[in-house]
């Protein structure tokens, strides 16, 4: 019989690549080439497996099943003349552990600066009608936990789930909770449920390993007034905001002076001066425009003392990247030219943050490449912040391994003067970069992350480990669209 729970039969690759969207963007559906990427890699693992005398199962979970994926990945993106960025990994990985884990396996801090956790038995589903069942159609609402009578199944989704994903079955160390674009009343995430899944870590004797946003759009009524309380009583540790989004479908600029000015005025004034905005992936037409950088260049001339947070780094997902395009208004090159325009220089007050971006990039190594080696050139190699948008992607462990071997191509790297990407670079990436704005809430915590209950129950468990490789997010437009509607969207 075998010992794992989930996926027994070893269907599931360790490296998850799918249509998954964080819920911001409808899911893009695969391309052929990533098809045969993933019968090649399943393809391979069978075959390692049983040259590695292991059941199929075994072996994925194994650093070897993870570097066989990720190189049947090379092979089939090469296959198409994609080599401006790939993989690192020695081509015996998939069968040696040692190897394998030199590429696959670290000890760097992992400091994911957005995450996500959705309640979904928060007061919102309280509207919901009786007979709905939200979030059901997903494959992951299938659980032990969920095995009851009318919503039960929604357990599946709960925060215990979401520590076991994220400081179980991945190498992360800290990690931000954030939050979606919402009205006020129809959030799927309260604060007070946002602290409540932190004080779970705290129930294990953890370090409080989860840090909290407040979030904040000035262009919804009542959300500036709201300020006080999260910083004085909620302690959180920065503001989260959407510039594109607003409770009428019409967003703002940070530099709006009736709706962006008063918000950093007030963030200013009560001490927390770190704002995350979400730039890039676009709510729809009507908030393209305000889904661009061109203000973050402008306001960090402005207030040289807050550290904007540019999350997703002002990525389309769906676009291709390549070397910077003065030409061109959105995606990552609107950041890279609002802050040249601004005379804002590399490792200054403006970072680039990857969640989503990096996911949405592994299926894609050339624009992976370009986007990387764009963003450590102007937003700075000290200013790019590791953050996953989990667990819509379910356990960011894979993200985790693909960033450990990524590498730009040295003919991109000669051309426009990208670096390399070498063990310290991606440390800094993961997580010691993150210390330059969040450092004094964390200082107290560094020298306990090894030693706390987490990392001796993260270490017992690594024994005989059984992660899910499952993602959570929509994969179909049809659950994107219901997802919008059971968010209050």
């Amino acid at each position: 019989m075998s010992r794992h729970h989930h996926d027994p039969d070893g269907t599931r690759l360790p490296i998850k690549l799918d249509s998954t969207s964080n819920g911001e963007f409808a899911p893009i559906p695969l391309a052929p080439i990533h098809h045969r990427a993933k019968h090649l890699a399943l393809e391979t693992a069978d075959r390692n497996a049983r040259r590695s005398g292991l059941g199929r199962r075994d072996f994925l979970v194994s650093a070897c099943g993870a570097a066989s994926t990720l190189l049947a990945f090379n092979q089939a993106y090469a296959s198409q003349g994609q080599r401006g960025g790939f993989f690192e990994l020695d081509a015996e990985a998939g069968l040696d552990p040692q190897l394998a884990s030199a590429s696959l396996e670290g000890k760097e801090f992992i400091f994911d600066v957005q995450g996500h956790f959705v309640n979904p038995t928060g007061a919102w589903t309280k509207k919901l009608p009786d007979d709905a069942r939200p979030l059901s159609g997903f494959p992951q609402s299938e659980c032990p936990a969920g095995e009851g009578p009318g919503r039960a199944y929604l357990d599946c989704f709960n925060s215990k789930q979401f520590i076991q994903d994220v400081f179980m079955d991945s190498d992360t160390d800290l990690m931000v909770l954030s939050f979606v674009p919402s009205r006020s009343d129809a959030e799927p995430l309260t604060i007070e449920e946002a602290a409540a899944t932190a004080e779970l870590v705290e129930e294990m004797e953890g370090t409080h390993r989860l840090l909290l946003h407040g979030r904040v759009n000035p262009n919804q009524p009542g959300d500036l007034e709201t300020m006080d309380a999260l910083a004085e009583h909620w302690k959180v540790s920065a503001w989260k905001t959407y510039t594109q989004w607003g409770p009428e479908g019409q967003g703002f600029w940070l530099d709006d002076e009736g709706t962006g000015i008063p918000f950093l005025e007030k963030a200013r004034a009560l001490g927390v001066k770190i704002v995350a905005v979400h730039k890039g992936l676009p709510f729809g037409d009507e908030s393209y425009q305000h889904s661009t950088c061109a203000d973050i260049g402008r306001v960090a001339r402005r207030y040289p003392d807050i550290s904007f947070l540019v999350y997703h780094s002002g990525y389309v997902a769906g676009t291709r990247e390549g070397p910077y395009d003065p030409n061109r208004h959105d995606g990552v090159d609107s950041l890279v030219k609002s802050l040249l325009e601004n005379d804002i220089a590399p490792n200054s007050n403006v970072y680039a943050e990857l969640g989503s971006t990096w996911r949405y990039l592994m299926r894609d190594p050339d624009s992976a490449a370009h986007t990387l080696g764009k963003l450590l050139e102007y937003v700075g190699e000290d200013n790019l912040l590791w953050g996953t948008d989990s667990i819509w992607y379910g356990s960011p462990q894979d993200q985790i391994q693909a960033f450990r071997s990524f590498q730009i191509a040295e003919p991109l790297r000669e051309m426009y003067g990208y670096p390399k990407m070498t063990p310290e670079l991606r440390a800094k990436v993961f997580g010691l970069n993150a210390l330059k704005p969040y450092g004094d809430r964390v200082a107290d915590l560094l020298p306990k992350l090894g030693v706390d209950r987490v990392a001796a129950n993260r270490l017992a468990y690594r024994e005989r480990p059984d992660p899910h490789f499952r993602t959570y997010g929509p994969k179909t437009r049809r659950e994107f669209v219901n997802l919008l509607r059971w968010q209050g969207g």
